[in-house]
């Protein structure tokens, strides 16, 4: 058992100087800006732009509570727009009044503007969040902060401090805490933990570290997801460790809680898994010479896995790696079935997900935007109404935009008034970055960049 120190922030600025500004309110919604710094094409950075809502590996940013009658949401933000000093933000939309709070800083990364450290979310059933703050390799801790009353925003104490980095938690009223998440070992390798209390935790387990020609180590990425009493999740491999070569997609799944594993057919995996070529594979796309880039996951009505991917000839932006495929790949209780739904021209255009019984849909940047050949771009609802079988663009969401709009999430237990969040920003160059959320029906509203009250209504923009 990994026991880990609570540190209860009496002292609120004990861990990170006397400036901080953990626990306190920011008077509006303002986004992360960011640039890689890779311009290695003619097309600017590989990516950039508005990312509080980054990264797909980082789930769920959102969560719908039935008993609060809120959607929760976390983000990267930042104090102003002339800055790129990366705060750990939660707010809530109330679906009673329609109205949206101050924001709250959990964590101050302090000097950090890099939104791979963004947070993730979990509501235990005591109604407390949980806020899991992303680390980066082993230069920057991960962190864990639980509220410290129910449903509330306005102070949060650390739990633990750790090498974390893309949390993925999920939560059991009944076993508690699970938590998918990346280590850095000059690689990106895949690991597990789980916790009844979200104080006391399991030790690290392995999940995946595939070893190439028994010499050469792989890397991966994952996006996992939780239905009923199964824990599943996606994988890609980077050969010799390389993530600009992304490529394969592998699944596996446990439904015990992360004491036995295996393929979405049932057969036992050992880990961690360190074959190229294992029970897990589900396409081998090293042979097709495709990248692979994960975005979401979710389960059918049946309970079987379903995966959202993009695929492309490369990494570098620009129309030399068109045409940038956007595929499902699911499981029917047999085999594994692909189908190819829509393009768009980024690799890091990334969208979401929802299933429910026949009727799927997916809201992605699917339209070129402002800045065309650069990470993001028009929102669009993508529809299904046979399962996923054949699919129609119904709706754009933004259109005429200034900036790329990017990153949209889909909220766990889902609410139709808050059914998508997501960033704007500028990828060609620094820029401001406002935040949005969308219903079902299509109506866009953008949170307040300034609030002028303790409350205020978020502005509706289109449908």
């Amino acid at each position: 058992m990994k026991y880990l120190l609570i540190i209860t922030l009496l002292l609120p600025n004990f861990l990170s100087g006397q400036d901080n500004k953990n626990n306190q309110k920011i008077n509006g919604y303002r986004g992360i800006w960011f640039t890689l710094g890779q311009f290695s094409s003619d097309y600017g950075d590989k990516y950039s732009g508005g990312l509080g809502t980054y990264t797909a590996k980082h789930r769920p940013l959102a969560i719908y509570s039935e008993e609060a009658k809120r959607t929760y949401f976390v983000y990267g933000g930042t104090i102003s727009k002339e800055q790129k000093h990366l705060l750990c933000m939660i707010s809530y939309f109330d679906h009673k009044s329609g109205l949206v709070p101050h924001p709250t800083v959990v964590f101050d990364k302090e000097g950090v503007d890099d939104p791979h450290d963004n947070p993730s979310l979990l509501i235990d059933k005591q109604g407390y969040l949980w806020v899991f703050v992303s680390g980066r390799g082993r230069k920057r801790p991960g962190y864990k902060y639980r509220s410290s009353k129910p449903h509330d925003i306005d102070s949060f104490i650390q739990i633990t401090q750790e090498e974390m980095t893309y949390p993925q938690p999920l939560y059991r009223e009944d076993l508690g805490f699970f938590n998918f998440f990346t280590k850095y070992t000059g690689i990106r390798e895949l690991y597990f933990e789980s916790s009844e209390d979200g104080v006391n935790w399991t030790e690290d387990v392995k999940l995946a570290g595939i070893i190439e020609d028994g010499a050469t180590k792989s890397g991966h990425y994952q996006i996992s997801s939780g239905n009923g009493n199964t824990l599943g999740t996606f994988f890609s491999r980077h050969p010799d460790g390389n993530v600009d070569r992304r490529t394969d997609l592998y699944y596996v799944q446990s439904t015990d809680y992360g004491k036995a594993w295996t393929n979405a057919q049932g057969d036992r995996l050992k880990l961690p898994l360190t074959a190229v070529e294992n029970p897990a594979q589900v396409v081998d796309y090293a042979s097709l010479g495709k990248n692979v880039y994960l975005k979401d996951m979710d389960f059918d009505g049946k309970g079987y896995p379903v995966c959202l991917y993009l695929t492309s000839g490369g990494h570098q932006p620009g129309p030399e790696n068109d045409p940038r495929q956007w595929n499902l790949t699911r499981f029917d209780g047999q085999k594994w079935n692909t189908k190819s739904v829509f393009q768009s021209d980024h690799n890091y255009d990334m969208g979401s997900l929802y299933i429910d019984g026949d009727h799927w849909q997916i809201i992605a940047p699917a339209v070129t935007g402002p800045q065309p050949y650069y990470s993001g771009g028009e929102m669009v609802i993508w529809e299904s109404i046979d399962g996923g079988e054949t699919w129609s663009s119904k709706h754009q969401l933004t259109g005429n935009s200034s900036m790329n709009h990017n990153y949209a999430r889909r909220p766990l237990h889902v609410s139709d008034s808050f059914y998508s969040f997501w960033a704007d920003g500028d990828p060609s160059s620094f820029s401001e970055s406002k935040l949005y959320f969308a219903d079902a029906n299509g109506n866009v509203y953008q949170l307040p960049y300034h609030m002028n009250a303790e409350f205020e209504k978020p502005k509706k923009l289109r449908n």
